[in-house]
């Protein structure tokens, strides 16, 4: 049943999923979650459903995340509320991701974060010339999750490593670039894609509307990104960045120093790890190890509240620097529940 904030149909073939928050981007709450995840579990074995098609309300974009407003309120009432979040919209991110229906996710403007986790995981991914995708989360004090880890890991070279630590605003021609997507189509023709997608399925429909997308602007830029992100910390990578000679390189090193160090040192080696998982299961199960420890940490709430709430952009992060993150602090994200 659908609620003001996801509306759920079923229109001549097609399960239809529009986030509808466009007033929050379409940032996603716990409950749509579980309303979209129930969804899916109907759809997947009714006949009157030949495809999955997910939009977002409005002209702004299909999500910016999740609810970063109520993790906040969370991690600083020390509450679980988050987890339970995190845990059902993994869930759903692995369902997705092997979902065995067409599962087409039109990626038109913003989509950040958890809007990341309800449309890269699909087998039908669009996005257009307004699209901007990104991971931003090592700027509130984060980690790339939803399966970040997992698909950054598996970008081309380093161009995973390079957004995750950057916090990288991806265009229609990065997200081809990088994995994210699949076909690009211009925005005026979406209307019609959509009513394709109806009548003659999802591969024809895409035949008849993708065009040419533009070119990946970090994709022509492999040849820093490849020799400085491949260094083994983050400190070496910043020096390298600064060292290499380029201006885009330089800017990304003061891009990165100003994102959490913790943050910054725990995402550097899960994306790492993340590149000899076999699952995107058992990087979301990390993932959600990680998040549930920096739940309780410092960097998540300042970070949230430098960047949403009092907007100061100013966050005090601590540990401050990245020399000050220990291996054994770093350590720490990873070990076994039971363990801590």
């Amino acid at each position: 049943m659908s609620t003001a904030d996801v509306l759920l149909s079923k229109e001549d073939g097609l399960g239809r999923i529009i986030l509808n928050r466009p007033k929050a981007l379409n940032a996603l709450t716990h409950g749509m979650v579980l309303e979209i995840a129930a969804a899916l579990t109907a759809w997947e074995d009714d006949d009157d459903v030949r495809a999955v098609v997910i939009t977002g309300a409005g002209e702004r974009g299909l999500c910016a995340g999740g609810d970063i407003r109520a993790i906040y309120h969370d991690a600083r009432a020390g509450g679980r509320g988050a987890v339970d979040f995190w845990r059902d919209e993994y869930r759903m991110n692995a369902h997705i991701s092997r979902y065995r229906k067409p599962y087409v996710a039109i990626m038109d403007g913003i989509v950040m974060g958890g809007g990341v986790g309800v449309s890269a995981h699909g087998n039908v991914r669009i996005v257009t010339e307004r699209s901007v995708v990104g991971m931003p989360e090592v700027g509130i004090g984060f980690i790339p999750d939803v399966g970040g880890t997992y698909l950054l890991s598996r970008a081309p070279g380093e161009l995973g490593t390079h957004a995750a630590l950057t916090s990288a605003r991806l265009g229609p021609g990065d997200a081809l670039a990088l994995g994210l997507a699949d076909h690009f189509v211009p925005a005026e023709r979406l209307g019609d894609l959509i009513e394709a997608l109806a009548v003659h399925g999802p591969q024809a429909a895409v035949a008849a509307h993708a065009a040419t997308p533009p070119p990946s602007e970090v994709a022509a830029q492999r040849a820093w990104i490849d020799a400085c992100y491949s260094a083994a910390t983050v400190e070496e990578i910043v020096v390298r960045l600064r060292d290499a000679g380029d201006q885009s390189a330089k800017e990304a090193a003061e891009q990165i120093t100003g994102k959490s160090p913790t943050s910054l040192k725990v995402t550097l080696r899960a994306l790492r790890e993340a590149r000899d998982l076999s699952t995107l299961e058992e990087a979301l199960e990390r993932e959600l190890r990680i998040a549930t420890v920096l739940l309780g940490a410092h960097d998540l709430a300042e970070g949230i509240r430098a960047q949403v709430i009092d907007k100061d952009r100013n966050p005090q992060w601590s540990p401050a620097t990245l020399e000050q993150v220990t291996p054994e602090l770093v350590d720490s994200y990873f070990a076994p529940e039971e363990t801590r």
